[in-house]
C-alpha cells in the first residue's frame, strides 16, 4: 500500500506546528510563498523575520517526476519515477547566545520500489554552553531510546561525521543525530515513519528551552562579531559541503528555497583568533567530533 498520501500530509503539519509555536515564541508571523516546479510538485516555503529569530526558515516541499540521470547515479538507482518530500527548517537568532538550529525530515520513493527516509538535526551554538549541549543531546537521545537502543549513538557519530568543516578541521556545532536510507532493513515503513515523527517533533520543546535559557542575557559587540564570524562557518559548510543543498539545486529545486538557509549576516575576518573573548576561545576548542555531551 502506497503510503506516500499519508506521509505528506504529516509533513506538511508538522510545518503548520512548527511555526504556529515559532509565531507564538517570536510574537511575529511568517510569510509563506507557494511554489510550484516544473517537473513536478512543489511546496511551501515560510520566512520569518522577527525580534528573536532574525532569520528562520520552515519549508515543506513534494516534488516528483523523472529522476535526473546525475541524482539515479549517485544513488545507484535504474531511471525511474521518484517522489521526495519532507520538511527542512533553519533558525538564525538575533540573539548570539542562542544557537543556530537545523532539522530535516524526509521521504524518499520511486516508481521500482525503492522508499527510505533521512533526516537529523543538529545545533550550532555561537557559544558552546555545555549544561545546554548536554540538554540538546540528552533530548535527542531520549526520542531515539523509544525506537531503538543503538539509534542514539550511531546517528550522534554520524552527525559527527557529516556536520564536519573538512577545509577547517572543525565541526560545524555541538552536532545531533543524522541519518539516510532508513528502509526496510531498519524495519517496516510505519516503524521507521515513527521515528521520523518523533524527531520532528522533539523540534519544539528543544529550541523553546535555548530560547528561553538565553534570551535575556546581554549582548555586546565583541559577541556580535563572533556572532557573524560563526555564521561565515555555517555558510562554508552549506555550501561547500551540504549534500542536501546539493540534491536541491541538481533537481532544479527552488533556489531561495534551497537557500534560505544561509544567514543574514555573516563575516570572514582574516586569520582571525579570539584571543580577548575567552567563551569564543571554550567554543573553537569544543569544535571537534566524538565528544560525549550525555555522560
Amino acid at each position: 500500500m502506497d503510503k506516500s498520501t499519508e506521509i505528506i500530509d504529516w509533513f506538511k503539519s508538522l510545518q503548520d506546528t512548527i511555526c504556529g509555536s515559532l509565531e507564538a515564541l517570536d510574537g511575529n508571523q511568517f510569510r509563506e510563498d507557494l511554489w510550484e516546479r516544473s517537473g513536478g510538485g512543489g511546496g511551501r516555503t515560510r520566512i520569518l523575520n522577527g525580534d528573536i529569530i532574525e532569520k528562520g526558515g520552515v519549508n515543506f516541499s513534494a516534488v516528483h517526476g523523472n529522476m535526473p540521470d546525475n541524482i539515479a547515479s549517485k544513488l545507484g538507482l535504474p531511471e525511474n519515477k521518484f517522489l521526495a518530500t519532507g520538511v527542512s527548517i533553519v533558525l538564525h537568532p538575533k540573539s548570539p547566545h542562542i544557537p543556530i538550529i537545523h532539522m530535516n525530515v524526509r521521504y524518499f520513493q520511486t516508481d521500482s520500489g525503492h522508499w527510505w527516509f533521512g533526516g537529523g538535526i543538529d545545533l550550532t551554538p555561537h557559544y558552546i554552553v555545555e549544561d545546554q549541549a548536554r540538554f540538546f543531546h540528552q533530548s535527542l537521545k531520549a526520542a531515539c531510546d523509544k525506537h531503538h537502543p543503538g539509534y542514539y549513538s550511531e546517528f550522534k557519530t554520524w552527525a559527527d561525521d557529516y556536520f564536519f568543516i573538512r577545509h577547517r578541521d572543525e565541526t560545524r556545532g555541538i552536532g545531533g543525530i543524522f541519518f539516510d536510507r532508513l528502509n526496510e532493513e531498519r524495519g517496516s515503513l510505519d516503524e521507521n515513519f515513527a521515528f521520523v515523527k518523533a524527531v520532528g517533533n522533539a523540534f519544539v520543546p528543544i529550541y523553546t528551552h535555548m530560547v528561553e535559557k538565553n534570551l535575556e542575557r546581554p549582548i555586546t559587540e565583541q559577541d556580535l562579531l563572533w556572532q557573524r564570524l560563526r555564521r561565515g562557518r555555517y555558510v562554508e559548510f552549506n555550501l561547500v559541503w551540504d549534500k542536501g543543498t546539493k540534491f536541491g539545486l541538481d533537481t532544479n529545486g527552488r533556489t531561495e528555497s534551497i537557500l534560505m538557509s544561509l544567514p543574514p549576516q555573516a563575516n570572514w575576518v582574516y586569520d582571525f583568533r579570539p584571543e580577548d573573548n575567552p567563551a569564543a576561545t571554550v567554543t573553537q576548542s569544543l569544535l571537534k567530533k566524538g565528544i560525549d555531551w550525555v555522560v
